[in-house]
């Protein structure tokens, strides 16, 4: 079976900003409110779910050096479809120009690292080149009349290329889960707005975040002391410092994007990792964690020694 590594990566922002004063204006709330439950400042809005996604895509191709024609397939983890059929994904596939194969992946915002993991089964049994992006664009089903909702999404994109490869694969280890029993926490119903209960959403996610990182290094045959790089679901500020506190992971050791973009479901591990790797924080030979959690309720980590 053929390891697989990521070759390029890209992502896709809108233009428009919305800060916490913006959403000030016009909600009961306040930048210090926002700011000190949740550790946002603004948020990208706009947009659509495969434009995005073709721009976050079409970047990682250019960076691989990949062309459209040679890849065998796209996996667009959302959970914002353009429709209910066809999947989002067969837009992705014409704007980009691709032959392979596209399919829609929703596992909410562990969205992404159940592509991840998927993409690497895919190389091991025959696959060459696969595009995986996460594209959101909760702005779409967000009541912004909602004050405790309104302030925490985002839009956007990232993406990365896997490619096979003769050596190691840079997949060291990997869990999945899901409790559907913990659906009615964080939903959202056809023509409707997402709804959550965010003290239970919490408290199931920061449990989530360390059973399943732990799953996953002690797969990889490591421990949290070995983890360089911490890449974990940017949903709010306090989840992720108590996730990585009760790791023992240092803040110079994870990453915080939801500063600046929001929580972008299946699309903020991309946007952080990607971060990451342009400020030079993740370097060939890195041990880097990522971990998601979401609606369903879902969880997934992965632990990945980069440029295997």
């Amino acid at each position: 079976m053929s390891g697989a590594r990521i070759t390029g990566w890209g992502i896709a922002l809108p233009d428009k900003v919305v800060t916490n004063e913006d959403l000030s204006a016009r909600l009961d709330t306040s930048d210090a409110w926002i700011t000190e439950r949740t550790g946002i400042k603004e948020r990208r809005i706009g947009g659509t779910t495969s434009g995005l996604a073709v721009e976050a895509g079409r970047a990682a191709l250019a960076r691989a050096g990949v062309r459209p024609e040679d890849v065998d397939a796209v996996i667009l983890a959302t959970t914002t479809p353009e429709g209910i059929v066809p999947g989002t994904s067969a837009a992705v596939q014409e704007g980009l120009g691709i032959g392979g194969g596209a399919f829609d992946l929703n596992a909410a915002c562990s969205g992404f690292v159940y592509g991840l993991v998927t993409a690497h089964g895919l190389i091991a049994t025959g696959a060459r080149r696969i595009l995986l992006v996460g594209s959101e664009t909760l702005s779409k089903i967000t009541d912004w009349d909602d004050r405790t909702l309104a302030v925490l999404v985002g839009d956007g994109a990232g993406a990365v290329v896997l490619e096979a490869t003769d050596g190691p694969s840079e997949l060291l280890g990997w869990h999945l889960g899901a409790d559907g029993s913990l659906r009615h926490l964080l939903y959202c119903e056809h023509g409707g707005y997402l709804a959550m209960n965010g003290k239970e959403i919490f408290r199931h996610a920061v449990r989530a975040v360390i059973e399943s990182s732990l799953v996953a290094l002690q797969r990889a045959g490591l421990t949290p002391d070995d983890v360089d790089l911490f890449v974990p679901h940017q949903a709010n500020a306090r989840i992720i410092v108590a996730a990585a506190e009760r790791l023992g992971i240092a803040p110079e050791r994870y990453v915080v994007t939801i500063d600046r973009y929001g929580n972008t479901s299946s699309a903020s591990i991309p946007l952080a990792l990607a971060d990451a790797l342009e400020t030079g924080r993740l370097r060939e030979g890195s041990t880097v964690l990522l971990s998601g959690f979401g609606g369903g309720m879902t969880w997934a980590s992965a632990v990945l020694r980069w440029g295997a």
